[in-house]
């Protein structure tokens, strides 16, 4: 970890990642707000989340292959544009257009997410990427988990309006990343890989595995980040509670990214996912079963097990088209951004039929299915052999490198 700490491009990429994905945190404390405003529903709510997250998702694949292509020089201005249109959206005063704010912010976000996570692998050796990439999500992850606190604050001092305050850490953020990576990393070293061993045929199947566990991992995780607080002031709790809850939630899985990347790096990454799903639905049933001051401990087995093996569907995804290494991270994370837009309407509007306990428990059986999934998904000899990326006898890291 120290190590990774020490490399200065590695730590402004951390940095615009975290800024970024503060923006989606804050959403789901804006609920109560807009539900007042707007006068919506549950299920109508979360089309805010679905415009963002999904104008982030479907746009992914395509800046994915605009990286491979040009290169990655343009990922500060994505995260100024974010910080742009997000900060508008207190401001608007119907909900259409509430919604094309929404999507042109997640079109920043989509933007970000595959050209960071191409510097990023150019930037570490093959020996250490699941360590090295889960440190980079895990500032992402903060970001999340940060997010409802300065919503919170930012709302209880200007109201919806608050949304005016985020310009600032975006452009900020932005401009810092533009200057410190100018001329430097110019996309991913896909192209080499491209040149050694020419185009690979694209495993098909592995492919659908990853993106499919990916998936349903992100349909949970934004689940129950974007109803948590809903839920608990329906309950009864106020924003001091639930606010401090959803950060809880995210900041816990931020734990388990590193752990996880870790323990990847020295057992294999199925292994991993397969361990975190199977002990992922005893949390998930715990945390919906018995809510209230006790759920700060289910909430923090949940954010450990459900969020923590993004990192590692991410380097597979990498690894299975590593000729095409921008295309798969647009892919494998637009998918799951996608999933978890459109999934939270999907559980806004079972909520709104059998209330939120019972459509968060529905979770339980979901994670059973993606352990059968999780089953096929290919081992580190299989990547490796679709890859022509071979772990060297853990070579010397160059300098500035962990």
């Amino acid at each position: 970890m120290r190590g990774f700490l020490r490399n200065g491009k590695l730590l402004t990429l951390m940095l615009g990642h975290l800024t970024v994905d503060t923006y989606a945190g804050v959403i789901p404390v804006m609920y109560p707000l807009l539900i007042g405003r707007f006068k919506l529903s549950l299920a109508t709510v979360g089309l805010v989340s679905l415009a963002y997250s999904g104008m982030a998702a479907v746009s992914q694949p395509l800046f994915g292959f605009l990286a491979d292509r040009f290169g990655t020089r343009f990922t500060g201005l994505a995260l100024g544009w974010t910080a742009l249109t997000f900060s508008l959206v207190g401001f608007v005063t119907t909900f259409p257009l509430l919604l094309l704010l929404a999507f042109a912010s997640g079109l920043g976000s989509g933007a970000f997410h595959p050209m960071g996570a191409l510097d990023v692998r150019a930037l570490l050796p093959v020996w250490r990427r699941s360590a090295g990439m889960s440190v980079y999500v895990t500032a992402g992850t903060v970001g999340v988990a940060i997010g409802p606190l300065i919503g919170i604050l930012g709302f209880g001092l200007f109201g919806i309006h608050g949304t005016g305050l985020l310009i600032v850490p975006g452009l900020a953020t932005g401009g810092y990343l533009l200057w410190r990576m100018r001329g430097t990393v110019r996309g991913t070293t896909s192209a080499a890989v491209h040149l050694a061993t020419g185009a690979q045929r694209v495993p098909v199947f592995a492919l659908a595995v990853v993106i499919g566990v990916m998936m349903s991992r992100s349909w949970t995780v934004n689940v129950f980040q974007a109803f948590t607080p809903t839920w608990y002031k329906l309950l009864g709790y106020g924003p001091e509670f639930y606010g401090p809850l959803a950060t809880t939630l995210v900041l816990a899985s931020a734990v388990g990214t590193v752990g996880c990347g870790t323990l990847a790096d020295r057992f294999g990454r199925r292994t991993v996912i397969l361990v975190t799903l199977v002990l992922s639905a005893p949390a998930i049933f715990l945390y919906t079963a018995y809510p209230g001051p006790w759920a700060f401990a289910s909430a923090i087995l949940i954010g450990f097990l459900a969020a923590s093996t993004a990192p590692l569907m991410l380097l597979m995804a990498q690894q299975l088209m590593a000729d095409r290494a921008g295309l798969a991270s647009g892919l494998v994370m637009g998918l799951g951004f996608v999933t978890g837009a459109i999934g939270i309407p999907i559980n806004g509007a079972i909520a709104d039929s059998i209330g939120l306990q019972k459509s968060l428990m529905t979770h339980v059986a979901l994670v059973i299915v993606t352990i059968a999934i999780a089953w096929f998904l290919p081992s580190e000899a299989e990547m490796e052999r679709h890859s022509g990326e071979h772990e060297p006898q853990r070579a010397q890291p160059t300098p500035g490198v962990p």
